[in-house]
């Protein structure tokens, strides 16, 4: 989608500008105190009067606190790097200062694109009817870059017919709604415009119209003019809005994210400069009538820093952002033509002729790692509020939450969504701690942030949900044994049973290092032996229950079978301080090996290794946790082992 322009640095404030006082505000401190700074590790804005040291706040690229740096000394403070630049003779433009809002050429960088290289793309031309869920989950590289569908049949979408006009868009949605209208010669809002205005310019002769303009912010849902449109099949099964944010909680009279249907109207050599579409959401984007030409540059990680570096600088008013990055590729779409632009594609888009555009953003789960990391984008270059993903936060929990849900019923999901759950599972946590331990604001902030209708405990969600993806990924997140073999292994989005020769691989998180105990005390090991009249286990199925009631000896005095049952019993106790006050864990583990001593050949039937975790009540204020062993192949035995494992955290 298009997207507005972002306001640079000195016109935007962070998050949090509510606020006058920062934590490190002391009297005395004097200096300008509307120029926020963010620390990098903790997250805390700082007025850059009460922490800097002199620096020039646009040139500083990482930022970190006093008491981030004493905690870990290596975090130090880090500069931008200065564009390149090139000996090569340039060809002097008179760009316009859009901090100002001076006047200028709106056909300038068209101009600029003449002396660059810019290729042309080679992205996939696919058939409606192959854009699908399926096309998503058997291939590998789907939306991992933008695709052309040239003719809707088979997207199963609904659009006007290719005759609606602007001047209909009018009628339908209301010639006094408020729109928000461009002036592409500064990318600056012009106040004042309603749709009725809007038709009347847009209707008017080229060479009368007094400006290039451009409307690209109109969202139609709840209109008459949102019946006639339905986003493609795939962006329907994909979109987080249509899938985990509450039916209840839609329509009119209820706050949520309308970023679905949008219409853009844009005039002959209208320009919407480069921008990444908010919290990195995906477009679909159908051209009714008219052409765009698209420029795109890869979300690679060196591109993203350079649109970091670009974005609300005086860089964005006289540096063509094609300089700063790999590549640049060009899309033409002709009337009739759809295009799916996936996950923080960043991307300017030119208007050759009067063109007419239905379109609308969406989040989804096979790429939220970019999506988060577009969030910290807009953070760090102080994007207002206005112009972000509408309540993202909240939608965030309720997608863990059905995901949560979702993988506690043991619904399996393909490698991709997994590793992307991970992603936000960590994003929730981040905000779960912010509730623990952030300031009073962020704290605030944070919990106002959670749908208290849905999520009751969002600490515990974001922490269970981050054990459960990693454990559906196939490894175990138990820090207490992180040596364990990988439970499962993920073949075509499906688990197999792991072989004896992957036992060995020990389990390894990127970024994740175990907290551990200040003490472990190992108590000495009680062993005791006695004899006991019982019969072997039967041949029938049964013979398992009865063995699995622990606290059951059926001891019978009339058989003459006779087991020597040895019991050994184990105890750990561990202790650790929290910034809470004190975690203490009991680990007990009792395992008894029952042997028959009279018998003359195999008993009947086939022994297992049997594991009997009974999970007892915990006091008040305990959390009680049980280890389980999936998939584990094991040894036939003539005797019967019993183990008991009880874990108790208190």
């Amino acid at each position: 989608m298009e997207d507005e322009p972002e306001p640079t640095q000195a016109e935007s404030a962070p998050t949090k500008t509510d606020e006058d006082m920062c934590p490190s505000c002391r009297e005395g401190v004097q200096g300008e105190k509307s120029s926020w700074i963010r620390c990098d590790a903790c997250k805390v804005w700082f007025h850059w009067a009460c922490v800097g040291d002199g620096s020039d706040l646009e040139s500083i690229n990482k930022w970190f606190c006093g008491p981030c740096m004493t905690e870990k000394p290596s975090r130090v403070m880090t500069f931008k790097v200065p564009a390149r630049k090139s000996s090569r003779k340039r060809t002097q433009l008179d760009y316009a200062n859009l901090n100002a809002g001076v006047e200028s050429d709106p056909s300038r960088w068209l101009r600029v694109i003449q002396s660059k290289l810019i290729k042309d793309d080679n992205f996939r031309r696919m058939k409606g009817a192959d854009v699908g869920l399926e096309w998503l989950e058997n291939d590998e590289t789907a939306m991992r870059e933008p695709i052309v569908v040239e003719n809707p049949e088979g997207l199963r979408m609904k659009m006007p017919s290719p005759e609606f006009s602007v001047q209909d868009v009018a009628d339908e949605v209301g010639h006094e709604t408020p729109v928000e209208v461009i002036d592409v010669a500064s990318q600056s809002n012009s106040p004042g415009w309603t749709l009725g205005r809007w038709a009347e310019y847009y209707n008017t002769e080229p060479s009368k119209r007094d400006k290039i303009r451009n409307v690209i912010s109109l969202e139609i849902s709840g209109t008459k003019l949102a019946d006639q449109v339905l986003p493609p099949r795939l962006v329907r099964e994909l979109d987080w809005v249509e899938k985990f944010w509450p039916s209840t909680r839609k329509g009119k009279g209820h706050a949520y994210p309308k970023v679905q249907l949008y219409c853009l109207m844009g005039v002959a050599s209208a320009w919407t400069d480069w921008h990444v579409d908010f919290a990195g959401s995906s477009v679909y984007y159908h051209i009714l009538r008219g052409c765009k030409v698209f420029y795109f540059i890869r979300p690679t990680p060196a591109n993203l820093q350079a649109y970091e570096r670009w974005s609300g600088t005086e860089m964005q008013s006289n540096v063509w952002l094609g300089d700063m990055v790999d590549e640049v590729v060009k899309v033409t779409l002709h009337a009739g033509n759809t295009m799916i632009i996936p996950t923080g594609w960043i991307h300017a888009v030119h208007t050759p002729v009067d063109s007419l555009v239905f379109g609308g953003n969406f989040l989804h789960s096979y790429n939220i790692a970019t999506q988060l990391k577009v969030i910290d984008i807009e953070k760090a270059t102080h994007v207002p509020k206005k112009f972000r993903f509408p309540l993202f936060v909240k939608l965030c929990w309720y997608v863990g939450d059905k995901y949560l849900r979702d993988l506690k019923s043991k619904e399996e999901f393909p490698p991709r969504v997994l590793d992307s759950l991970e992603a936000l599972a960590h994003f929730l946590v981040s905000e779960s701690q912010a509730m623990e331990r952030g300031t009073e604001v962020a704290k605030r902030e944070a919990k106002e942030n959670v749908p208290s209708d849905r999520v009751k405990d969002a600490p515990a969600l974001a922490r269970e949900l981050r054990w459960r993806v990693r454990l559906a990924a196939g490894a175990t997140s138990d820090d207490e044994d992180l040596g364990r073999p990988v439970q499962t292994n993920m073949v075509n989005g499906h688990k197999r049973k792991r072989s004896p020769a992957s036992a060995a691989v020990g389990v390894q998180f990127r970024n994740f290092q175990p907290k551990g105990w200040d003490v472990v005390n190992e108590l000495p090991r009680e062993s005791d032996e006695r004899v006991v009249n019982i019969h072997r286990p039967k041949t029938s199925d049964i013979w398992e229950r009865e063995w699995m009631e622990w606290n059951k000896e059926s001891e019978d005095q009339a058989q003459e079978e006779r087991a020597t049952v040895e019991k050994t019993r184990d105890v750990m106790i561990k202790v650790r301080k929290t910034e809470n006050g004190v975690e203490r864990q009991r680990i007990e583990r009792v395992m008894e090996k029952w042997v028959w001593k009279a018998e003359s050949s195999k008993p009947e039937g086939d022994f297992q290794d049997v594991e009997m975790k009974p999970i007892e009540d915990a006091p008040l204020g305990c959390e009680v946790t049980k280890e389980e062993e999936q998939g584990t192949e094991v040894d036939v035995i003539s005797p019967l082992e019993t183990t008991q494992a009880m874990e108790v955290a208190a």
